[in-house]
């Protein structure tokens, strides 16, 4: 255990039986996702999708744990292995696979593609191809939130291989200097595409970076999904009540390769066997069996109805219309006839 692990507040826990039914949602959550993820390889190895695919597989309790302790009303930002930020957000597998099909009815209407979802409604605002520079985009939006004086916060979400990236640093430099309500989390996977940590990081701590910039820091392993939300439910409301800005790093682990393309040979097969000991998705289930004693049969019930839920998504996306090659330019201009100025 780190210093910061040490040090780091914790939140107040719920009862048991109210931690069990938060697990019990978070559980069906990661497991929503990992199917979802699971039916996208498929679609892809079948030339049912194009383009690129990073899937995120074993770092689904980041995203879950951390977007379960904010408010609906919160803003997400992420990087282009987001399919489970985006559900965890409240977006739904079949706007997912629709968008990565390319069809009409995806969540950005089959012209962003995989890295590119986005939903308004649920202020999920990406979504980014570019490693780091979503990163002052999202500090733009919680200096939006102070400049209306909401109490919105930001959740920014990135990768290791953001790091050394001179965007990410100017947005961390700006949220300190104007204290936004954002909170900075880094989903450390221990690899940049193909490129081990120790080859990227002279520091490998990346919230060694936060007292450069006036940040709190928090540095954690995030195969719990009850603490990720728990740690990241302190930054959020440290960003909300007062305006101070967190750099988190959460250590997890993807057990596929940086894309679809990429085979993850610079690995070894005993590397993944033994992260997958601390696979954040069974260890829910076993949590949720040992500690919170749910009934099995609930557990598979819930399992089903996951994997049914997860098939209809598929059937949607496959039976939905391909998006309008006319509408490629919709969302790139502006129209003149929405201006009120041409009037």
């Amino acid at each position: 255990m780190n210093k910061s692990d040490q040090n780091a507040p914790t939140a107040q826990p719920e009862n048991h039986e109210q931690q069990r039914a938060l697990l019990g949602d978070l559980y069906r959550q990661m497991l929503l996702i990992r199917r979802v993820e699971e039916a996208s390889a498929k679609a892809y190895a079948q030339g049912k999708i194009g383009g690129f695919l990073h899937l995120g597989i074993g770092q689904e309790s980041v995203c879950v744990g951390a977007i379960a302790a904010a408010r609906k009303t919160d803003y997400v930002v992420g990087t282009y292995r987001e399919h489970g930020h985006y559900i965890a957000k409240g977006g739904s597998p079949k706007e997912v696979l629709a968008e990565l099909y390319g069809k009409a009815t995806g969540s950005s209407g089959g012209l962003g593609g995989s890295m590119h979802l986005f939903s308004q409604k649920n202020r999920f605002l990406g979504g980014y191809g570019i490693v780091g520079g979503h990163v002052p985009l999202a500090a733009g939006v919680a200096f939006a939130s102070k400049y209306r004086d909401e109490d919105d916060v930001t959740l920014c979400f990135f990768g290791d291989g953001s790091v050394p990236q001179g965007a990410l640093h100017e947005g961390l430099s700006l949220a300190g200097l104007w204290k936004l309500p954002i909170v900075f989390i880094c989903e450390n996977n221990q690899y940049s595409m193909g490129t081990p940590l120790y080859r990227t990081l002279a520091v490998e701590d990346v919230t060694e970076r936060a007292s450069g910039y006036a940040l709190a820091r928090d540095r954690f392993k995030g195969e719990d999904v009850l603490r990720v939300r728990e740690r990241v439910g302190v930054a959020i409301e440290r960003a909300r009540k007062e305006r101070q800005p967190t750099l988190i790093e959460v250590i997890t682990y993807r057990f596929r390769g940086h894309s679809m393309s990429d085979p993850a040979t610079y690995r070894t097969k005993e590397e993944v066997e033994e992260w997958k000991l601390r696979d954040p998705v069974p260890l829910a289930r076993q949590r949720l069996l040992a500690e919170f004693a749910m009934p099995e049969d609930q557990l598979v019930s819930l399992e089903a109805a996951v994997k049914a839920e997860v098939q209809e998504a598929v059937r949607f996306a496959e039976s939905s219309p391909p998006a309008e090659q006319e509408s490629v330019w919709k969302h790139v201009y502006a129209d003149p006839a929405l201006d009120p100025r041409s009037t």
